[in-house]
């Protein structure tokens, strides 16, 4: 099977080495509806890659008076990605010690570090349109559910949503994919995912062997995940676990009425965090701290080892592209688009509630299925200032992160400004924020989170990784079994969540695996 990287240069005639990945042969926007994909046996080997549409991006009106600054001099002031067809980007991060966007950007939603409800924050003109979906494809796998019917079914089942907040009654969507990127709030969006999920009997594309990723760091195949065989159709509705996004293999596994989305963070604060959480491995192990690495990154960085990516354009890694790639403006404004065709909804940690409100439109959800508690947060005391000469070292260190995150900052305040408006916007984010408030005093002793020593239950113990210190929480005793086993869910860490639902969807393959075992050693298809 031959690269992403070349197909790509075969169908733009480049033979450089600094090319990203090319994720290509999904049915674009433009396509008919109910268009198909080519027989799933042998997908990847009959697919024919078209080149992507090289035509500039659209000028799209300037919604707020102090515009992001140039990604490094490589997007075009004033550019958008995509017309008005359905792409949108999303929001607010009330995650406890949450950080915001940088001052040439909207104000950001944090809160104390201890604190489930966020605090109170400003609240930016958001609201967005929501994309009109993929080709429906009726799913006819057997793999088995942790429960019951699902896709397809679940949507004729569940009753439309009609209220006054929406124009019209729409249908809720059933396949899903969440792209989890890495230190950006993914842990509380899966977790959101997982609930849902679960609660509607729906399968999940789980990694083989009980494992906690789909294969990462290497590019995402079929095989990674349990159940899937390429001579069957598949019957997956969510795939929301850690992998370096592959798109021929992720259509191998999801129907064309599949929606995609996934979540950005400032890389500036992305990096902080990584450096904390990531210390031990070997591009920071050997620096004191950030400020020693982003001085002399030579002395610490070796783009060759495997896990080179945690310390450079993690973003980028994560969407399928060469992280240490020297990148020309045109394949930069080549690399968004790509995205941008790809995904239906791009979100921002640091609008984490907006994000929310624009998640729970686009899917036609209602507002308990996405409420929640931060997840896989760290306490403050980790938390290193940043000076203003390191901001600029860490922006031009994750060059082509800076690039994917101020184009889609900038795109989604145009596309909220030209949807629900503030009044609205507003209005769902109070909804939210107070239906949160009240979870948190019917579920949580204290009403809010708790450092690693100080909780009870260590099945909802999550996983402390490096130098932070990774919160939880711990529940009310005396809660009916009802609202226990709600409240338990929410607070559920990843690890603990991903096994059980692997025990529920194969519970004789789960007899074998005491633990989250590691994936196999499969041969990697795509460019490293």
């Amino acid at each position: 099977m031959e690269s992403q990287e070349e197909v790509w240069k075969k169908s733009h005639g480049e033979d450089k080495e600094d090319v990203g990945t090319l994720h290509t042969t999904k049915r674009l926007k433009s396509q008919p509806p109910g268009s198909e994909r080519a027989p799933k046996r042998d997908h990847v080997a009959r697919t024919v890659t078209p080149p992507l549409s090289r035509k500039p991006m659209t000028q799209a009106a300037k919604p707020f008076s102090k515009k992001p600054e140039p990604a490094v001099g490589i997007i075009a002031e004033g550019q958008t990605s995509r017309s008005s067809l359905g792409k949108v980007a999303g929001s607010s991060q009330s995650q406890p010690g949450a950080t915001g966007s940088p001052s040439h950007m909207r104000g950001s939603s944090s809160t104390a570090a201890t604190t489930a409800a966020p605090a109170a924050a400003e609240k930016p003109e958001a609201t967005a349109q929501w994309s009109t979906g993929r080709g429906s494809r009726q799913s006819e796998s057997t793999v088995p559910r942790a429960g019951g019917a699902g896709g397809d079914a679940l949507a004729h089942r569940l009753p439309a949503i009609s209220n006054s907040s929406r124009p019209t009654a729409c249908k809720p969507k059933t396949h899903v994919v969440f792209l989890k990127v890495h230190k950006s709030a993914s842990s509380t969006v899966m977790n959101i995912l997982f609930r849902f999920g679960e609660m509607h009997n729906l399968t999940f594309a789980l990694p083989i062997n009980g494992a906690s990723q789909l294969g990462y760091p290497h590019y995402f195949l079929a095989e990674f995940v349990e159940g899937f065989s390429p001579r069957n159709a598949s019957d997956f509705n969510i795939l929301c676990h850690h992998m370096r996004f592959f798109k021929v293999q992720v259509e191998r596994v999801m129907p064309n009425s599949t929606f995609y989305f996934s979540i950005l963070r400032n890389p500036v604060h992305l990096m902080e965090s990584s450096f904390t959480y990531y210390k031990g491995l070997s591009p920071f192990a050997r620096a004191h701290s950030l400020e020693e690495f982003l001085s002399q990154p030579a002395r610490f960085y070796n783009a060759s080892t495997h896990d080179s990516h945690y310390a450079k354009n993690l973003m980028t890694f994560d969407f399928g592209f060469n992280h240490n790639g020297n990148f020309s403006a045109e394949r930069m404004q080549w690399m968004l688009q790509s995205i941008e065709e790809t995904f239906d909804l791009l979100l921002l940690s640091e609008y984490f509630d907006e994000s929310m409100v624009l998640l729970k439109e686009a899917l036609c959800w209602d507002l308990d299925s996405i409420v929640s508690f931060p997840l896989n947060s760290r306490d403050g005391s980790t938390r290193s200032p940043l000076s203003e000469s390191m901001v600029e070292k860490i922006k031009s260190w994750n060059r082509l992160d800076w690039a994917i995150y101020t184009h889609f900052n900038r795109t989604f305040w145009q596309r909220v400004d030209r949807g629900m408006g503030k009044t609205r916007m507003e209005q769902e984010v109070r909804a939210l924020r107070e239906r949160r408030e009240q979870l948190a005093k019917t579920c949580l002793q204290g009403g809010g989170s708790v450092a690693p020593p100080k909780i009870r239950d260590k099945s909802l113990a999550p996983l402390q990784h490096g130098s932070a210190r990774i919160l939880g929480y711990n529940l009310k005793a005396g809660l009916d079994e009802t609202t226990e086993r709600m409240c338990r869910r929410m607070v559920t860490p990843e690890l603990q969540y991903s096994s059980a639902l692997y025990r529920r969807q194969f519970p004789e393959k789960a007899q074998r695996f005491q633990r989250p075992a590691h994936p196999p050693r499969i041969r990697n298809r795509g460019p490293v």
